[in-house]
């Protein structure tokens, strides 16, 4: 017998063949300033809205582009603007309507409160921070920590527009700083004084008693303060006896003016509530300086009745049906 023919025994192989690296495609250098430009857009969208839908709507956004472009359309960034705008509003809407109406309605008389001392913070240090700490609490829903902030500083600030020494002496009369052109309280009375502090109390046992939660507020409260609390610019003759700051009014027609957009678009009082809430505070200050009101003064409160009236017939706006 014959020996079969030696074979040369065959390797497995262990290792997969090398084979050349292909350049992974990577995005146009104009793709990455137009991405952080749309991201920055759709901060004004809610954070959970974010979540949920950004990616997806940043995908779409960045294919729609067309090549090269680094900047968003003008008519794209109005759209993702106004539709984050719309979208916090109705993500607001949310919760008891009369809760929530109160809650606004107390915290726009507090922060009116905290501007009134603002101008006066360098003479009255330790009220000014006890009534920014009564909004912070508000703000919060802290209801039982923004009761005795609020009705020690209410106490301070009636007995200065009284002309009363309370909780310590202090000179009379409180010079401003540059936000403010006259002493403290030099236009106003003490039942004015006293019925803004008196609402925001009255608005806290309400709002305690109800036993129901209150949400935080925006902090875009504070930025408020400082436009309400500046005498300027100057509009009224300066011997008017009751003055009202041109940046006063603008931000509250503008807030105004969102409230009946809100009222719109959710079909809710809630704001309306607010607003009503904050023009008794208004039409307190009018009442008792009736004498020395002028058209100005009724040109402003015609237009704030106005935008309130609005904003209490938006929300009854019918809805559309589609045919089938």
């Amino acid at each position: 017998m014959t020996e079969p023919p030696k074979t040369t025994p065959v390797r497995r192989m262990t290792e997969p063949p090398k084979t050349t690296p292909v350049p992974r495609m990577t995005e146009p250098s104009t793709t990455k300033p137009l991405e952080r430009r749309y991201r920055r857009l759709l901060l004004a969208y809610p954070r959970a809205y974010r979540r949920k839908h950004g990616d997806e709507l940043l995908d779409v956004l960045l294919e729609e582009a067309a090549p090269g472009r680094r900047v968003p359309v003008p008519r794209e960034a109005w759209g993702l603007l106004t539709g984050g705008v719309r979208s916090r509003i109705v993500h607001q809407a949310t919760g008891s309507v009369w809760v929530d109406g109160v809650h606004l309605g107390v915290t726009a008389v507090a922060a009116v409160n905290l501007a009134a001392l603002l101008p006066y913070a360098e003479a009255l240090p330790l009220w000014t921070l006890l009534s920014a700490l009564a909004l912070l609490a508000v703000l919060r829903g802290w209801l039982r920590t923004a009761f005795p902030l609020t009705l020690l500083t209410g106490v301070k600030a009636a007995g200065l527009a009284a002309g009363v020494q309370t909780f310590g002496v202090t000179v009379l009369p409180v010079p401003p700083n540059a936000l403010g052109d006259r002493a403290l309280f030099e236009t106003s009375d003490p039942a004015p004084v006293a019925a803004g502090y008196a609402i925001v109390l009255i608005g806290l046992v309400v709002l305690a008693s109800s036993r129901r939660p209150v949400r935080a507020r925006s902090w875009w409260w504070w930025a408020v303060v400082v436009p309400v609390a500046w005498a300027g610019p100057q509009w009224m003759p300066e011997e008017t006896r009751y003055p009202i700051s041109l940046s006063r009014m603008c931000v509250e027609v503008a807030v105004f003016g969102l409230v009946v957009a809100a009222g719109y678009l959710t079909r809710d009082h809630r704001w309306a509530l607010a607003s009503g809430i904050y023009l008794l505070l208004l039409s307190c200050d009018l009442a008792f300086h009736v004498e020395h009101l002028g058209r100005q003064h009724l040109a402003y409160a015609g237009i704030l009745l106005l935008l309130l009236a609005a904003a209490a017939f938006a929300p009854l706006r019918q809805r559309r049906h589609c045919l089938d």
